[in-house]
């Protein structure tokens, strides 16, 4: 008690000194039996690597100092200080106290307050205490925390316990019933000797995912970075601090990333200070990324004096590629597609185009100044194959009557007096449509009047269909020949043809042009057998 009393006017005096106030040293709690490490904070106003640290120890049975200190003496007392650490073995009342590192100077003290205490505390509870939050049905590894030992002390394994039962520290699929607390305890071997630091993790198990408000990992802030292999990948991690003691760092595993760039990974780091705050970014930057590299676990760790230490922890995994097989099929499957959509159009494009015109009401949308639709004239054919007058005049009667095509026939449309190839060559002109309809017998055409309408259609550009039977054997002799060849050929075949659902008439009704105006069907009927009006040249002479 005296010793403490002793002790409290020895800080104020120190602080005094030093301007560093000790009277809010960082509270350590420890049960006795457990090792202890004190971690001078990374300050960055020095070179930690160059600059030797001065640990001071005010404990309850003496005050030394390890720069004034054998190793021996140290050992002696349970000590080892390597680095920027201080490591007590196995902590005991006789350790309990205050602590103190220099770093450079006296001005760049920071200070510790240890207890020790021979059974569990409530501060002692708090203090090892750590968070982990996981979520339901993924998968969910605990981290037993770490620190920085130095080399000559050998880890010897992680063991988990929950409620008094051996457990297992990584789940494949958690549930809300994993939730809770764990014991994790790490063991190091040193000189043949076991030692223990014991921590508690409380897992909570989550129905879905938060972000994290302490630190931020970036350009994904997911648990999975999707990467190529070969490629450079930068993934930020991004704090806001509040004192020169805070960091913020990459671990691989459970080894700090080290900072050299000319390693394949490395810790990089870059601030922005704004008044208080303090902006941290630690990047790790990886030069190509290899197989290795995929198959570690990497966390991004906020070390602060003012809570405890919090992780984001990220894997890396390979960017699927696309398929090419399937992109391959996809072309194939729709090139067959577009074949068979063509294919399918040319062989119904008649039945396609007749069901626009007939059922949608397609017609015509601009006037060409024709009176007739088409101009029906009689050529010779030969002996028996040609169509009789019955079928003449069934075919102009289907065409007007059922199908409402407006005709221009020569007994019926010329008004009489009027010279025979004029009358000809104005059906021609006001027709849009020349259909030639082969007649037998015939006596025979005119030559002089077939050249001039040769002449004319050609000057016209005039549409020409010429109805042809199956009986009927070779090519037409001179100009009208030469006619056939400029138009389109329909063949009759008798009876079969009569049905206006035939593929006589399908074609004929598809090189026919379409109507200007929706048909009027003519209120008359089919029986008519006589007074032949298709016109037969025959009678021009």
């Amino acid at each position: 008690m005296m010793v403490k009393m002793l002790l409290a006017p020895l800080l104020l005096l120190l602080a005094l000194l030093t301007g560093v106030s000790p009277l809010r040293p960082k509270e350590i709690y420890s049960e006795a039996g457990e090792m202890v490490m004190l971690q001078c904070p990374r300050y960055r106003g020095y070179n930690h690597g160059d600059t030797k640290l001065v640990w001071t120890g005010h404990t309850t049975q003496r005050t030394y100092v390890t720069n004034n200190m054998s190793s021996a003496e140290l050992k002696q007392m349970g000590v080892l200080v390597y680095g920027k650490s201080l490591v007590i073995l196995s902590a005991s009342v006789n350790h309990q106290g205050n602590y103190s590192c220099a770093v450079g100077d006296a001005s760049s003290q920071f200070w510790f307050r240890l207890t020790v205490n021979t059974t569990k505390s409530k501060e002692y509870e708090e203090s090892t205490k750590y968070s982990k939050s996981c979520y339901i049905q993924k998968s969910c590894k605990l981290n037993c925390p770490d620190v920085n030992i130095p080399p000559h002390i050998t880890r010897n394994g992680i063991t988990w316990h929950k409620e008094g039962e051996s457990k297992d520290g990584y789940f494949p699929s958690v549930e809300k019933k994993d939730s809770g607390v764990y014991t994790c305890t790490r063991s190091y071997l040193y000189q043949g000797q076991i030692y223990n630091m014991t921590f508690t993790v409380e897992l909570e198990v989550k129905p879905q995912k938060f972000k994290k408000p302490a630190v931020i990992v970036s350009p994904h802030n997911n648990d999975v970075f999707r990467v190529d292999l070969g490629s450079k990948v930068v993934i930020d991690c991004k704090a806001v601090l509040y004192s020169n003691f805070d960091s913020v760092f990459w671990l691989s595993d459970e080894s700090v990333v080290d900072k050299n760039a000319s390693l394949p990974v490395f810790n990089k780091f870059t601030w922005e200070k704004k008044g208080d705050e303090i902006k941290m970014t630690a990047s790790l930057v990886f030069k190509k990324v290899s197989e290795d590299d995929l198959s570690k676990i990497y966390s991004c760790k906020l070390e602060s004096i003012s809570q405890p230490s919090s992780f984001v922890t990220v894997t890396l995994a390979q960017r699927s590629r696309p398929s090419y097989i399937s992109l391959a099929l996809s072309i194939v499957g729709t090139g067959v597609v577009m074949v068979v959509t063509v294919v399918i159009c040319v062989k119904l494009k008649i039945d396609i185009s007749l069901f626009l015109r007939d059922t949608l009401g397609c017609h015509s949308s601009t006037s060409d100044g024709k009176s007739y639709d088409a101009f029906l004239m009689c050529y010779e054919s030969n002996r028996d194959a040609g169509l009789n007058a019955h079928d003449r005049k069934w075919l102009e009667g289907v065409l007007e009557e059922k199908f409402g095509y407006s005709l221009c026939l020569y007994d019926r449309d010329v008004l009489p007096g009027k010279a025979t190839a004029e009358a000809v060559l104005d059906c021609i002109e006001q027709s849009r449509t020349v259909v030639f309809v082969p007649t037998s017998p015939d006596p025979g055409l005119g030559s002089g009047l077939l050249s001039t309408i040769h002449a004319a259609l050609v000057e016209r550009q005039t549409r020409l269909i010429f109805i042809k039977t199956e009986s009927a054997s070779g090519s037409l002799p001179g100009a009208l020949g030469r006619l056939s060849e400029a138009g389109v050929c329909v063949t009759w075949k008798g009876l079969s043809s009569m049905s206006s659902s035939s593929s006589f008439w399908k074609q004929l009704r598809f090189y026919l042009p379409a109507m200007q105006h929706p048909p009027k069907i003519r209120l008359s009927t089919l029986t008519a057998t006589q007074d032949d009006n298709c016109y037969n040249i025959e009678q021009m002479n």
